[in-house]
């Protein structure tokens, strides 16, 4: 049997994708190894978001090369799509494929055995309008499920490559993104998190169909269904009707998670971001009236050029007044081919370093203050892994529906199934429970109609 091994680099979407392209191997009788083992054909996974990105995944590219020179070695992905000839350029690559038609790997494959010539299989994504179907039945290693539901975004902030990445907004046909998560319902998912590139935007190509009736959709028409969440979401996309959604609904979770990038306007502006921080605030403040005990995640970019220690107080004092229940702070980073890599006034490492530590330390304050609501209340979580600091101790972690990270005493059986926990010692990033029972379908529709 030929063997295939797989690395990833990046996001959540790249995850979910790696796991697509194994299903086509899969289908034509491949047996998966492990990365750091000997194999017959290397597929990478490539990131390209920043410069190091492009670097690391070149890294990985030459470490399977050298594990076996023989082998084949497929490169894909989004640093595949932006920079293929740099990467033909690796003595050793014989595959190149962007972010499209991923399942010809396997002809390509074929092809190069019987010619061995390098194939450059990249084709131009911006004239891509639509949603390659890439099905996912089952995840190797998860207890939740992945459903990409869009790819591609429209917005071309000045700081960000992905769209000649990725290409242009494409969402899935709804009825393409109900029958799959069926599948994965019926294989043993309880819990779905949506995800996509802009994945908030989902329907906006689409004709009279939108995210909040997708929502809908899928908490009507999906059986044995528990909890969806959405991977992310812009403030401009919390329309009174999806938050209508989220009010009515019984199993979308008590979570969102909705990148800021910067608390001022001006910094915003630089950015080519499409809202205003009085219009963030006012989009958060409607959704946690609507949700009380609503957690909200964000994504910050300190450093940005020509950032002044005025304009980064700005967002220091937007995000002590919104109340996150985490942050993800990134320094800027240059990105070569964006407008923002050329700008003036870039900022010094150092600055960026201390004000990535500032809001680290002020992000880690919320995180506590958010968790400390709910010592000793009990909450329902899934258990997802073994407690990694220490994997013998009988201590599990997994997610509560509003993204705190619980540790507690359960077996292995209990993966993947619907818990109940009491917390008994609040913190971040680990809150401490006591387990209280599982939840079956029937006292888990009970509390629903609590």
């Amino acid at each position: 049997m030929t063997k295939v091994a797989f690395h990833t680099l990046g996001c959540k979407v790249n995850h979910y994708e790696t796991e697509a392209i194994w299903q086509f191997f899969k289908e034509n009788n491949y047996e998966r190894v492990e990365f750091n083992q000997h194999s017959d054909v290397y597929v990478i996974n490539t990131c390209t978001v920043t410069n190091t990105g492009d670097k690391k995944s070149r890294q990985v590219i030459r470490r399977a090369i050298r594990k076996n020179p023989e082998a084949v070695i497929c490169v894909t992905g989004c640093y595949a799509q932006t920079s293929p000839d740099e990467i033909m350029e690796i003595p050793g690559v014989d595959i190149v494929v962007g972010t499209q038609e991923r399942k010809k790997m396997l002809e390509y494959i074929e092809q190069y055995k019987k010619d061995r010539e390098p194939i450059n299989g990249v084709k131009n994504i911006m004239k891509t309008r639509v949603f390659e179907e890439m099905d996912v039945p089952q995840f190797t290693d998860r207890t939740r499920a992945s459903l990409k539901i869009q790819e591609g975004c429209n917005n071309f902030c000045t700081f960000c490559i992905i769209p000649w990445a990725r290409g242009l907004m494409r969402s899935r046909p709804p009825e393409e993104v109900v029958t799959q998560a069926q599948q994965l319902v019926d294989a043993g998912y309880k819990e779905i998190v949506l995800t996509g590139i802009h994945t908030g935007g989902y329907g906006e190509d689409l004709k009279d169909y939108n995210l909040a009736q997708l929502l809908r959709d899928l908490e009507t028409k999906v059986r044995g269904l528990k909890r969806i969440r959405i991977s992310s979401i812009e403030a401009s996309q919390i329309s009174d009707e999806v938050i209508d959604v989220l009010d009515q609904s019984e199993k979308v979770v008590r979570h969102l998670h909705i990148p800021l990038q910067s608390g001022s306007d001006t910094v915003l502006k630089r950015m080519r971001r499409k809202y205003t921080m009085e219009f963030y605030m006012s989009r958060v403040k409607k959704v946690k009236e609507a949700l009380p005990g609503l957690a909200i995640t964000s994504d910050v970019i300190v450093g940005f050029p020509g950032e002044t220690e005025e304009e980064f107080m700005e967002t220091y004092r937007s995000i002590q007044e919104i109340g996150f229940s985490e942050l993800h702070v990134f320094p800027y980073s240059q990105r070569t081919g964006t407008p923002a890599a050329r700008m003036k006034d870039q900022i010094e490492d150092e600055i960026k370093h201390d004000r990535v530590r500032r809001l680290i330390e002020l992000s880690n304050q919320q995180a506590k203050e958010y968790a400390s609501q709910y010592e000793n209340e009990v909450l329902e979580v899934i258990p997802e892994e073994r407690y990694k600091k220490e994997p013998d101790s009988g201590l599990y972690e997994g997610y509560t529906d509003n993204y705190l990270k619980v540790v507690f005493p359960c077996s292995e059986d209990m993966v993947g199934q619907i818990v109940r926990v009491k917390i008994t010692k609040a913190g971040y990033p680990y809150n401490e429970a006591e387990f209280v029972r599982v939840m079956d379908d029937e006292t888990v529709k009970q509390a629903a109609n609590q």
